[in-house]
């Protein structure tokens, strides 16, 4: 498994397993127990996705070692503040059935983001949490973060694919030792990915699924990538990434796909 190494010097996998939308107790519990078991090592929850327990059932049945994998989990909206996002994170933890978390986000710039930061700072100094980070947050939001606190965020998960490619937010984040991570690497299945020429054209060239093709182009950009299934064969083929190698010519042409990057300063 391939890493990054965090703000705090943390590792972090850079491939690693979705579970938004596996909302189904047993096919989420199923899904991240294949996943372990085919080697993924990073899996991504939230409280907003209602399937923490399910996530800490598959850990505890798996036979991998708790400091093997990298936990990620983020607190809803209604949970901003200080006192509120201290109550959200013990609870997940309960969910989750752990005694720590890896990486715990705030899921979305709204309300009082700078008390739930404050909070999640104590939590990190205490050893509850490894790292901490934010949720689709834009640079203006970032850096009025960064201004009023101590700890910088490690990561910044947001939606980053083919034909939304985050370039320069990445490029700004790195120069703050701030992770990009992609939700929706698949793009959800708009503007047609999975039939588009350009990446059928190179799943021909590398014997690879245009979606092991998009994972390898992000993670060759250094973006931390959390495709979600509950399909085990495609689970297991999102895994089979690390023998593929994009050429440069190839990494620019998925970049010619970018239909820009979005508001990545204002909302």
């Amino acid at each position: 498994m391939e890493n990054v190494t965090l703000n705090n010097g943390v590792k972090m996998p850079l491939l690693g397993f979705g579970t938004y939308l596996l909302r189904d107790g047993l096919e989420c519990e199923q899904s991240v127990l294949n996943a372990l078991n085919i080697g993924y090592r990073l899996l991504d929850t939230a409280a907003a996705y209602y399937n923490e327990e399910s996530v800490g059932r598959a850990i505890k049945k798996s036979n991998v070692k708790r400091e093997e994998i990298f936990v990620t989990t983020k607190f809803l909206p209604a949970d901003i503040g200080y006192e509120k996002a201290k109550r959200a994170f013990e609870a997940s933890l309960k969910k989750l059935g752990l005694d720590y978390i890896d990486l715990y986000l705030i899921h979305l710039p709204q309300g009082d983001v700078n008390s739930s930061w404050t909070a999640m700072e104590e939590l990190h100094r205490e050893g509850k949490i490894r790292a901490i980070g934010v949720s689709n947050f834009n640079l203006n939001q970032i850096q009025n973060l960064v201004k009023q606190h101590s700890v910088i965020p490690a990561v910044n998960q947001v939606e980053t694919h083919p034909f939304s490619q985050k370039t320069e937010m990445q490029k700004i984040m790195k120069s703050q030792g701030i992770q990009l991570e992609s939700w929706a690497p698949f793009a959800q299945g708009k503007n047609n990915l999975f039939n588009n020429e350009l990446l059928k054209a190179l799943s021909i060239k590398y014997n690879k699924s245009i979606a092991q093709v998009v994972l390898r182009w992000l993670i060759q950009k250094e973006v931390v990538v959390i495709p979600k299934s509950a399909n085990v064969k495609r689970i297991t083929e999102n895994f089979n990434v690390f023998d593929l190698e994009l050429s440069a010519g190839d990494m620019a042409t998925i970049k010619s796909l970018d239909k820009g990057s979005g508001l990545i300063y204002s909302v």
